[in-house]
């Protein structure tokens, strides 16, 4: 949209009724998604609660008043308001993507708090074509119409954080000329984040890239790449999570069996796909493994036994199926229970699990060990020697170097909250990717993914 009229539509797409918090920086777009969407529940959902957070992480002198003038406009206007610190120390390298971490693991939980399931950003159309621009740069400068590839896609109009809090980000169609015209009609001033045009930055650059496309030509074509990307990535994962459904099954913890018409579908790029999502979850590696690599390891399975590595992911092929488990390298060392994700593989939700320590030792949870996993039994018609290596792996309870059982096993310790995680998902799921994640948490036992704040929300 290139008019100065910001376009609203998606507001009435999402449902609010619950309540939204709206994450406000005080720069123009987040400034502008607040009065927007405070007028849009005054008209829509007067009982809605609207809290207003601002994350101040501790980066700039600066930012205490920001945060002080965000706190004033909201009294003003009477919305409730919070100011939230990111404390601690900040790393060296990667610090655009710790503070966007710690920048959302403080809005789900002041979201929690107040029982609302909805963060609303103020994310914009520049925002997303910054997005696709630096994913295509780090591509080998391939022009953006020859370009491939899940990231392209850019962001999601809503993502799931943590497998339990939506993010919404109904201002992704509007640009952020529009937003501050906007703001410039109601009188209201924002702030300026020297950070936006610090050229040590990636996206700066690229801002500034976009800041002399005079034409909009450049914008215009990361926006279409976008929308393609999206659609095709969408599509790709629901043909993935048809053939995870049809061949795929767990026939003991640990241990996943792809039936061999996996290995022989006419879908290859699908099969590929849901390959590359299995392996990472069953190694509970955040990122999926290289598409060359997958693509290779693909064209063994299908030509015979092998017994292979991937994404701390052991892929072993047989006549009878085609088998994945956790390697045993560089798995956690025994600790204390605590809430979040172990191995990247299991999440814990619950807190109690630590105080279930006595005078005998403190509870730990590591894995089972090959030893203790040898006094399985195999199940379900799985070779015993895989349905053990995969029980290996899978997380144990142990106090004083014994081993009581598996951790979640009612019968072993009942305050204990554990689940499996989806792990290329587990931390965001872009709505993109909602079939796939949903066919791999029905095969692992996941919690199901929560319900999408608007029915109309797909890739967008």
């Amino acid at each position: 949209m290139l008019d100065t009229e910001p376009d609203l539509s998606n507001f009435s797409t999402i449902d609010f009724s619950n309540g939204a918090v709206a994450a406000v920086s005080g720069g123009s777009d987040s400034t502008a998604l607040l009065l927007l969407l405070k007028a849009h529940l005054d008209r829509s959902a007067p009982t809605a609660r609207l809290l207003a957070v601002t994350i101040d992480h501790g980066l700039r002198p600066e930012a205490a008043a920001e945060a002080r003038a965000v706190a004033k406009l909201c009294a003003e206007r009477g919305i409730a308001h919070r100011i939230l610190s990111w404390s601690g120390d900040k790393p060296s390298t990667g610090l655009p993507a710790a503070a966007r971490e710690a920048r959302y693991r403080l809005l789900a939980e002041a979201a929690q708090a107040q029982g609302i399931g909805v963060i609303a950003t103020g994310h914009t159309a520049d925002d997303q074509a910054e997005t696709v621009l630096m994913r295509a740069a780090r591509n080998d400068g391939q022009e953006l119409g020859e370009m491939a590839g899940r990231g392209l896609a850019g962001m999601a109009p809503a993502t799931l954080y943590d497998w339990r809090i939506w993010i919404t980000r109904p201002l992704l169609g509007v640009r952020r000329a529009a937003l501050r015209a906007f703001l410039r009609r109601e009188n209201v001033g924002w702030t300026e984040d020297p950070t936006n045009t610090d050229a040590h930055f990636e996206r700066p650059r690229i801002r500034a890239v976009l800041g002399e496309d005079r034409g909009g030509q450049r914008f215009a074509e990361a926006i279409s790449l976008a929308g393609r990307a999206a659609s095709e990535r969408e599509q790709l994962g629901r043909r993935a999570a048809a053939l995870i459904r049809e061949f795929a099954s767990q026939p003991a913890p640990g241990l996943i069996r792809l039936e061999p018409g996996f290995a022989n579908a006419d879908d290859t790029q699908a099969a590929v796909y849901g390959l590359r999502v299995l392996l990472a979850a069953t190694g509970g590696v955040a990122l999926l493994p290289d598409q060359a690599r997958s693509e290779a390891l693909f064209e063994q399975m299908q030509a015979g036994p092998l017994c292979a590595t991937l994404s701390r992911t052991v892929v072993d092929t047989r006549r009878t199926g085609i088998f994945l488990y956790r390697e045993l390298r560089d798995l956690p060392a025994a600790a204390p229970l605590a809430v979040g994700l172990w191995d990247g593989r299991r999440r814990i939700t619950d807190a109690e699990a630590i105080t279930l320590g006595d005078s005998s030792g403190a509870l730990l949870i590591a894995p089972l060990g090959a030893a203790a996993a040898a006094k399985r039994t195999a199940g379900n018609g799985a070779p015993a020697s895989l349905v053990r290596a995969g029980l290996a792996a899978e997380p144990a309870l142990w106090r004083g170097g014994e081993c009581l059982g598996f951790a979640g096993d009612v019968t072993t310790a009942p305050a204990i909250a554990l689940s499996p995680a989806v792990a290329p998902f587990a931390r965001f799921l872009p709505s993109f990717d909602l079939a796939l994640a949903g066919a791999v948490a029905e095969l692992t036992g996941a919690p199901p993914v929560p319900a999408l704040p608007s029915s109309r929300h797909s890739a967008g």
